[in-house]
């Protein structure tokens, strides 16, 4: 499977039973596979392989970001436990099902490393609510991480029913808050946007994002009022943003803020850099086709994403993390022969790159087990070792 995804950048089943090339009919190929898909606690095992594997790039300082996404399936009417969910590329409701991600990334650089993705529906036996499927996806990648790395989460975050999990296991966070939530303030319950309007912000700076093609610059300006939440004693800190927008930025933190500029930007950078966490979840949906899924089960659908994680940790992170692959990486991104060159977020380039190499082989993965004897020179990418 991992190689029939990476070759055919596809989660179909018939794409990837085309692509291991076997002496057998491709029907009879797809029903294997099909088959090996529904077994229980595969998606675990490999969810678990993939945080194990990730969890030693986890530092002190690493970002964990939480991006709860959608999977939608407009079309889709025999899919089990199809629900309802918010789309938010079109701003609607439409069928699919929830995803829940957590990546990891530092401060300042650009390589996102893939951790945890599972596929979940409202309508299955054994969801709870979102706030439980976030609560298990934090347990399972701390069950490796410990106390290492900030957690990092958008609006959604900010709900009592998160924050205070949270703390009860004493974790560091930043969380982007509405207006309208309550904080103790001076001894008093406020809303965080009136603590917010008269907050000093006596530093600046300037940035540049790309959004949809386009380069938008945005003065900035920032400060810090210390609050705690109602009904517990923890030291909370509010730090405001201006100029992204009308109304200000408000991220709610537990790190230790002082007066200084370095020690406030890193809270502010480190909310910024989930940015490069959204191309990273576009990136697993378009180069693999992963709202292409045509599975019809639970448990295939869940098995299934587990396994593009998989793949997709391998083209973000696993190819260049050693000496003895870095040329090889450097060939498969050449071999994507993209027009207008190798953009800064490199993992679409690495997966096309990594299709083309594997297409040119022009047999599967377990071709040579059905020869007498291998060919003495194989272009084959050995996933094993992955």
């Amino acid at each position: 499977m991992l190689y029939g995804i990476q070759a055919m950048q596809s989660v179909r089943l018939s794409d990837v039973s085309r692509s291991l090339e076997e002496e057998i009919s491709i029907g009879k190929t797809e029903t294997r596979l099909s088959r090996n898909l529904g077994r229980e606690g595969l998606e675990e095992g490999v969810q678990e392989g993939v945080i194990e594997l990730g969890a030693g790039r986890v530092h002190r300082g690493t970002l964990l970001i939480i991006d709860p996404t959608d999977l939608t399936k407009t079309y889709a009417k025999k899919m089990e436990y199809l629900s309802w969910v918010w789309d938010g590329s079109r701003k609607e409701i439409r069928d699919g099902y929830s995803m829940y991600t957590v990546s990891a990334c530092e401060r300042g650089k650009s390589r996102v490393v893939p951790l945890y993705q599972v596929l979940v529906s409202a309508l299955a036996p054994d969801f709870v609510s979102d706030n439980d499927q976030v609560l298990r996806g934090v347990d399972r990648v701390r069950a490796h991480t410990k106390d290492r790395g900030i957690w990092v989460m958008d609006r959604g975050g900010d709900r009592g029913l998160l924050l205070k999990p949270f703390m009860d296991r004493e974790m560091r966070f930043i969380v982007r808050m509405r207006g309208d939530r309550y904080v103790i303030y001076r001894g008093r319950s406020r809303e965080m946007v009136s603590v917010a309007e008269g907050c000093p912000l006596p530093y600046a700076e300037i940035i540049v994002r790309v959004d949809e093609g386009k380069e938008k610059v945005y003065s900035l300006s920032y400060g810090y009022r210390p609050v705690r939440l109602p009904g517990r004693e923890e030291q909370l800190y509010l730090v405001v943003v201006a100029g992204l927008g009308r109304k200000p930025l408000l991220l709610l933190t537990n790190l230790p803020m002082r007066k200084n500029r370095r020690v406030l930007w890193e809270v502010v950078e480190a909310y910024f850099s989930r940015w490069r966490v959204e191309d990273t979840i576009r990136f697993v949906k378009q180069s693999y086709r992963l709202e292409d899924i045509r599975v019809l089960t639970y448990r295939r659908l869940q098995n299934l994403v587990a396994l593009v994680l998989a793949a997709s940790y391998f083209a973000a992170v696993h190819l260049g993390q050693r000496l003895r692959v870095s040329v090889l990486a450097g060939r498969v991104l050449k071999a994507a022969k993209r027009i207008f060159g190798i953009p800064a977020f490199h993992c679409y380039a690495m997966a096309d790159g990594i299709a083309a190499i594997l297409r040119r082989t022009g047999q599967g993965p377990l071709c040579h087990l059905l020869r007498a004897k291998p060919p003495p020179m194989s272009l084959q990418l050995s996933l094993k070792g992955f």
